[in-house]
């Protein structure tokens, strides 16, 4: 099937998923397995801490509930963790796409792709997640992330729309998660800050199955 092919019917699954979503006045809210407060602060020779957000940013979010840490090696660069999940994403409360807020808060995009991580969906299935390198003046920044909904590793803020309505329909669930991983980079050094994001991507998949709803 083609790309427009695609497009068209994504489209056309949308607008009808929507429509059928309005007659949807309450959805069944999925807990976390576990809160994030317990999710490990040491991951292999990784030490995290917490950074927390502001609460005008919180009120803006509005998710269930949250974590934002940032990570580090003995030998390697500190690497932010964002997860944010929203229990029920019926009534506007729903994850930003990074391509709209990071704009808007001064980065440009430098690179945009898509790469495989070393590990294996619950399903048994790759799992592929988006890859950007950003920067705002001086200071660069490499930016994997995905969305986690409902079973699903989704790349795409379009599909990840188009499975939320169905699924609002057909399970009553519109429960997902936005899982960011950052890490800062100067002059050359993306190939080595790409390194390190993905081995701590891979290292953090495995643990996030113990907390969001399959």
């Amino acid at each position: 099937m083609g790309i427009t092919r695609r497009a068209f019917l994504a489209s056309g699954l949308l607008v009808a998923a929507g429509l059928g979503m309005r007659s949807l006045s309450h959805g069944e809210a999925v807990p976390l397995r576990q809160t994030f407060a317990t999710f490990p602060l040491y991951i292999g020779d990784w030490q995290g801490k917490e950074l927390g957000l502001d609460p005008e940013v919180l009120d803006k979010l509005r998710v269930t509930d949250y974590m934002m840490r940032q990570y580090q090696r003995p030998q390697g660069p500190p690497i932010g963790l964002y997860v944010g999940y929203y229990a029920s994403q019926r009534q506007g409360a729903t994850y930003h796409s990074p391509k709209n807020c990071l704009p808007g808060s001064g980065w440009s995009f430098l690179k945009k792709d898509k790469v495989r991580l070393e590990v294996r969906d619950a399903h048994g299935r790759p799992v592929e997640i988006n890859r950007f390198v950003i920067q705002k003046g001086l200071d660069r920044q490499l930016v994997l992330y995905w969305y986690q909904d409902r079973g699903r590793i989704l790349t795409s803020e379009y599909w990840a729309k188009v499975y939320m309505v169905l699924d609002a329909i057909f399970r009553n669930r519109t429960d997902g998660a936005f899982v960011r991983v950052t890490v800062p980079f100067a002059g050359d050094g993306e190939a080595e800050a790409f390194r390190h994001g993905k081995a701590f991507a891979e290292a953090i998949f495995p643990l996030l199955q113990a907390y969001l709803p399959g």
